[in-house]
């Protein structure tokens, strides 16, 4: 809540940030064009606070992160980092510029219209970085074996087996390129080896990140939440630790909220009597929210207590295994339930990973 005198807004780039002040007991308005530097900015806002009192800061969160707001706030001085998808902008305003950017959002401010977004602390987002980077190593090599195996198709050379990407596939793979590719030409020869080293490369990488991730999340502040939330199905240690890091502050959800934060609730578009129901929002975290479909599939099939999952609850409190237990049982039997009533398996996949969110939720809060 704005309680100062005075709100500075700060439309933040990557070489230069624009400033504005609004007192608003006079309504003088100061404007500035500061140079990207943290202590720059810093030392700008410090000037006002001297001149005007107190001051509120705002700024829409974006690429240059949460440095600014860190640093701010070390010096004492309020901060808000506004969701930029949920700033009100006039539908009549035909004119954008650094300077009415800033002055919007302080305006905003000070008419408490922002909506503040959770800043991370710094070991958050360090491993998230590392979430993220691993989660690039996986799309570039979708990528990287995509081009591959079309490559070879336009060839009219397929893989006969079942299991792409193993040893097997991997040995026939090499097989072919030492036959020619069926007479291939110099170019094609030279562009599988440049396929082919790529995916070498990047499950080289792709393994080390993964690597990474086991060891933080053994051994850090996340590793309680990763191990409760490995009692149920489908979430591995890996993605266990990408949930841990990627929500953060569990405490500021609830269990009916969790899933309209990650955007798997449906849109709605209502009017007088009429109710409209569409596809899921898809707002918030994108990472997250991929991260409970892709586990939500593996609640489809029976459900069959094995080693892997006894080993995680034998590492778990006991009050998460019961838990996680009777999550499982609850999100298979509303697979059947949806199956029953021959539901689009896509549709159903998405309300069971909306489930899925609310038992993620429990677990997690599970101190």
């Amino acid at each position: 809540m704005f309680n100062e005198r005075t709100a500075i807004g700060l439309d933040v780039h990557a070489r230069s940030v624009r400033a504005a002040a609004v007192d608003t007991s006079t309504g003088e308005v100061i404007e500035a064009r500061l140079p990207a530097t943290t202590v720059e900015v810093v030392a700008w806002v410090a000037q006002v606070a001297a001149r005007l009192g107190p001051v509120h800061a705002s700024y829409e969160a974006g690429p240059t992160g949460f440095g600014l707001a860190r640093k701010l706030d070390a010096a004492g001085i309020a901060v808000t980092v506004a969701a930029p998808s949920k700033i009100i902008r006039p539908a009549g305003d035909r004119i954008k510029t650094d300077a009415r950017d800033a002055l919007l959002l302080a305006r905003l401010l000070k008419m408490d219209e922002l909506t503040a977004v959770r800043v991370p602390t710094e070991a958050e987002e360090s491993a998230r970085d590392l979430v993220r980077a691993r989660d690039d190593a996986r799309v570039e090599l979708m990528a990287a074996r995509h081009r591959l195996s079309k490559l070879l198709l336009r060839r009219g050379i397929v893989y006969a087996g079942t299991n792409t990407w193993s040893r097997d596939h991997d040995r026939w793979l090499r097989a072919e390129r030492r036959a020619g590719l069926d007479n291939a030409g110099i170019g094609t020869l030279a562009a599988f080896d440049a396929g082919y080293d790529a995916i070498t490369q990047i499950v080289a990488r792709k393994d080390r990140l993964d690597r990474e991730i086991t060891v933080m999340a053994t051994d850090s502040e996340f590793t309680a939440v990763t191990t409760r939330l490995g009692c149920l199905r489908g979430i591995s240690t890996l993605t266990g630790f990408a949930l841990a890091v990627e929500i953060g502050d569990w405490h500021r959800l609830t269990g009916s909220s969790i899933a309209a934060y990650l955007g798997l609730v449906p849109s709605e578009h209502s009017s007088g009597g009429s109710r409209s129901l569409g596809p899921i929002t898809k707002t918030g975290n994108t990472h997250a929210r991929r991260l409970l479909i892709e586990s939500a599939w593996y609640h489809k099939h029976p459900y069959r207590i094995g080693k892997v999952m006894r080993d995680r609850w034998a590492n778990a409190p006991a009050t998460s295994a019961v838990r996680g237990d009777a999550g499982n049982r609850r999100l298979h039997h509303r697979w059947m339930v949806l199956a029953a009533k021959h539901k689009k398996h896509t549709v159903a996949n998405t309300a069971i990973a909306r489930e899925l969110a609310g038992w993620c939720w429990s677990l997690a809060v599970m101190d």
